[in-house]
């Protein structure tokens, strides 16, 4: 098994959660991260370190976000690893709250 970034990091982009990650696991998008499956060792240490609830063990996953499993795979392939904290997004608590996020998530990779 593995864990999942859903929803509620689209647009907020909060990076507390890569650096408690034991196996550099996350990958960067422009506007979200992602984890790659492949790395994950569904140790969990990230779940709690995030701001806005946005990691779940895959088998806790809301019905509402099942998408997200496949969005993380495929983005994994794809993003570059981030094993360090950042800076959220500029907007990042004006959108923690916001749901519905789906239509602002996107496929670039963070190029910064």
């Amino acid at each position: 098994m593995t864990h999942i970034v859903a929803e509620p990091c689209v647009k907020c982009k909060y990076t507390d959660c890569v650096d408690v990650c034991p196996v550099d696991c996350f990958r960067e998008g422009e506007n979200t991260l992602v984890i790659d499956p492949d790395e994950c060792i569904d140790c969990g240490a990230c779940v709690p370190e995030c701001p806005t609830e946005a990691i779940f063990a895959e088998e806790d996953l809301p019905e509402k976000w099942q998408d997200y499993i496949d969005y993380n795979t495929k983005m994994s392939e794809d993003w570059p690893e981030i094993s360090e904290q950042k800076d959220p997004l500029d907007d990042a608590d004006d959108w923690k709250e916001v749901e519905d996020k789906k239509e602002h998530r996107n496929e670039k990779a963070f190029e910064g």
